[in-house]
């Protein structure tokens, strides 16, 4: 059920794209609530989940390599990297000139699954919100595993059965082989029905992620990878005040209208709990 406000809306949704009306129709056919402060917050969350399945397909069309934390490597013009394998951008170049770069010069790049998904959550926002913002924001940007600023300020609940496009998920593989334990699991952003982006899988379904998965487990081993049940999406309330045109609501006040509500989210560090 979607509500905005404290009322059900009556939604004209001929018009818009195909994507936003499939999960606007996921949504209203739940029995979860699914609260916005305003449509223009609702149209903002579907904005910006496009914005990050097209940037994960774009990722996956770039030509960058998956590579471990020792072999990662980058376009040194754009940014260095440092002991750890991670990008440091440098100091000439802005955030929203890193991201692009990536993109456009794919194969001078080379990272693991983790830090893909973040280059993809990254490239979802700038496509969304004002670029000042964004250099604003993310000054000083560092490519390492799942760090990422605190203003991406990304949410952690449980429910895969309740994910929707642009959702980050997990496939575990408790059993990966010690001497492959880059294939422990894959980080992906879901794309539609039962269709995930992975960097170094592609874009696959469940069933053959898993077995790509299980292809790396220890010898004789039964126990099957698995989606797990983390779903992480960024805080669309916060980010939609950076969009052109925005709807200039408060985050904060309207987390607090709802507090008492089940699925309202709790801070713990940089990450939000949805707490059901």
């Amino acid at each position: 059920m979607i509500r905005i406000g404290n009322e059900e809306p009556v939604l004209e949704t001929e018009n818009w794209p195909p994507l936003w009306q499939k999960i606007v129709r996921a949504k209203k056919n739940s029995a979860s609530v699914y609260r916005y402060a305003s449509l223009a917050h609702l149209q903002f969350e579907l904005k910006l989940r496009t914005g990050i399945v097209e940037a994960a397909k774009a990722l996956r069309r770039s030509g960058v390599q998956f590579e471990d934390f020792e072999h990662s490597h980058c376009n040194e013009r754009f940014w260095h990297l440092n002991n750890r394998g991670g990008f440091e951008l440098r100091s000439d170049v802005t955030p929203a000139e890193g991201i692009r770069d990536i993109f456009a010069n794919g194969p001078l790049y080379g990272f693991e699954c983790a830090t893909a998904i973040v280059i993809v959550l990254y490239k979802g926002l700038l496509d969304c919100i004002r670029e000042k913002d964004f250099n604003r924001m993310f000054a000083d940007l560092l490519l390492y595993d799942w760090h990422y600023d605190a203003d991406l300020r990304l949410i952690e609940k449980q429910g895969a059965s309740e994910a929707f496009p642009g959702d980050v998920l997990y496939f575990k593989n408790p059993d990966v082989n010690p001497r492959q334990i880059e294939w422990q699991g894959e980080n992906t952003v879901k794309l539609e029905e039962d269709l995930y982006y992975g960097h170094g899988i592609g874009i696959e379904s469940s069933r053959a992620i898993i077995a790509k998965l299980n292809r790396h487990r220890k010898p004789g081993s039964t126990v099957s990878a698995y989606l797990t049940d983390q779903v992480i999406s960024p805080d669309f309330l916060y980010l939609s005040q950076f969009e052109g045109g925005g709807p200039g609501a408060n985050p904060e006040s309207f987390y607090q209208t709802f507090a008492q509500e089940p699925g309202i989210v709790s801070r713990i560090g940089r990450r939000r709990y949805w707490m059901v």
